[in-house]
């Protein structure tokens, strides 16, 4: 699956042949995005990243969410997808990271509108979550930018490395969205 989201910018359903891509960027980024995400220290090496790439093939085939690469002018620039659908429930939540050189452009608004979009156009779901980390000024200013209401702070919601950090909880509803 391919969601073209302008010229510049592109989200790409991840393969394997993007381990290599993939790899290189997180381990080019490993220091700045080790502050806020758990799983850099556990990606050493390629296979970790073909992994990572396999279990996102199965979620998908599971019709249980996916996981796209951002690609920017032709180069991967980070990931974005939802974590898991809740059919039932009609919602899912979206996760996301950017490579350390490709900050401030605006790709990941854009790329999580994109997938906003999808989720109540395409998938016809009625909610969207995002959470990020309370002391992540860069991840935060992206639900507050697209209209999603802050709906929570859950105090030491995660490990990471060697301390808790809180969580905040961003919620958007279908009946919200503006586009």
């Amino acid at each position: 699956m391919i969601l073209k989201i302008d010229e510049e910018l592109t989200l790409k359903v991840l393969e394997q042949e993007d381990a290599p891509a993939l790899f290189a960027l997180t381990d080019g980024s490993r220091h700045y995005l080790r502050e806020w995400l758990p799983w850099i220290d556990g990606t050493k090496q390629i296979e970790n990243t073909e992994s990572f790439i396999q279990f996102c093939q199965n979620q998908q085939a599971s019709n249980n969410g996916f996981q796209t690469g951002i690609w920017f002018n032709g180069e991967i620039a980070g990931c974005i997808g939802y974590h898991a659908i809740d059919w039932s429930n009609q919602k899912t939540s979206i996760g996301y990271w950017l490579g350390e050189n490709y900050q401030g452009n605006g790709i990941m608004t854009k790329s999580c509108k994109r997938l906003v979009e999808y989720a109540f156009n395409e998938l016809d779901l009625n909610r969207v979550e995002i959470r990020c980390g309370a002391g992540n000024l860069k991840s935060k200013a992206i639900p507050e930018k697209l209209g999603f209401r802050q709906e929570g702070h859950i105090r030491e919601a995660e490990w990471l490395y060697d301390h808790y950090i809180d969580h905040l909880v961003y919620g958007l509803l279908r009946r919200d969205w503006t586009g």
